[in-house]
C-alpha cells in the first residue's frame, strides 16, 4: 500500500496514511481514462441545434420565372439555398451525443485517474478542514499553506461549510467522494482530500 503524508490546515505534516491499492494503486488504463473524459464531455451536449432545410422554410411554392427566355439562370424556387430566406444546405438537426460506458469501465477509469494523481504527488490528504463556519478567506489560507492553487477539494458529505467556503474561490471546486469524476480529477492540478473523504472513497470504489 502507498503511504503518503497527512497535513493540517496550516500545511504542517501531522502523520501519514496508507492508501488502499485497490483504489489508489491500480495499473493506469489511459485508454479508459480518455474514453471516460470523452463520454462525460459528450454527455453534457444538449444536441438541440436546428436549422431549416429548403423543404422546411415557408414560401417559394411557385417557380419564380419561366424556365427559358428571360436571360436569368433557371430557378425552381425562391427558397433554394442560394436565395435570401432560403433553406440551409445540410442543415443541423437535433441529435443525441450520448456515449455509454459500462460500470466496470467507469470504475477502472476513476481508479486510474486517482492512481495517476498519487503517482504524480498531486494527491494531498488533510487531517481535517476544521471549517466551523463558512469562511472563504480561511479556506484560501489553507490552500495557500498547502501550496495549492488549482485544486479539487474532496470533503465528506457532512462538511457543508467546506463546500460553501470553496464555492467562491477561483480555480477551486468542491466535491464529495460519491460525486468525483475522471474529468474533474484531471482538470484540476491537485486533489486535496480529507481523511474521512479518503476512507469513503476506498469504501465506495474498492
Amino acid at each position: 500500500m502507498a503511504n503518503i503524508s497527512v497535513f493540517n490546515i496550516e500545511g504542517k505534516e501531522v502523520g501519514s496514511i496508507e492508501l488502499n491499492d485497490a483504489v489508489f494503486g491500480v495499473n493506469v488504463n489511459e485508454h479508459l481514462v480518455h474514453m471516460a473524459v470523452v463520454a462525460q464531455l459528450a454527455n453534457k451536449r444538449q444536441g438541440t441545434q436546428k436549422a431549416k432545410t429548403r423543404s422546411e422554410v415557408s414560401g417559394g411554392g411557385r417557380k419564380p420565372w419561366k424556365q427559358k427566355g428571360t436571360g436569368h439562370a433557371r430557378q425552381g424556387s425562391t427558397r433554394s439555398p442560394q436565395w435570401k430566406g432560403g433553406g440551409v444546405v445540410f442543415a443541423p438537426t437535433p441529435r443525441d451525443y450520448t456515449i455509454n460506458l459500462n460500470k466496470k469501465e467507469k470504475r477502472i477509469a476513476l481508479k486510474s485517474a486517482l492512481t495517476s494523481r498519487v503517482l504524480e504527488n498531486k494527491f494531498i490528504v488533510v487531517d481535517d478542514f476544521a471549517m466551523g463556519e463558512i469562511k472563504t478567506k480561511k479556506m484560501q489560507q489553507t490552500l495557500n499553506n498547502l501550496n495549492v492553487k488549482k485544486a479539487l477539494v474532496v470533503c465528506a458529505e457532512n462538511e457543508k461549510n467546506t463546500v460553501l467556503s470553496v464555492r467562491n474561490i477561483y480555480g477551486v471546486k468542491a466535491a464529495s467522494p460519491k460525486t468525483i469524476n475522471v474529468y474533474d480529477i484531471l482538470k484540476y492540478n491537485t486533489v486535496v482530500a480529507s481523511k474521512d473523504a479518503v476512507k469513503t472513497i476506498e469504501e465506495v470504489y474498492a
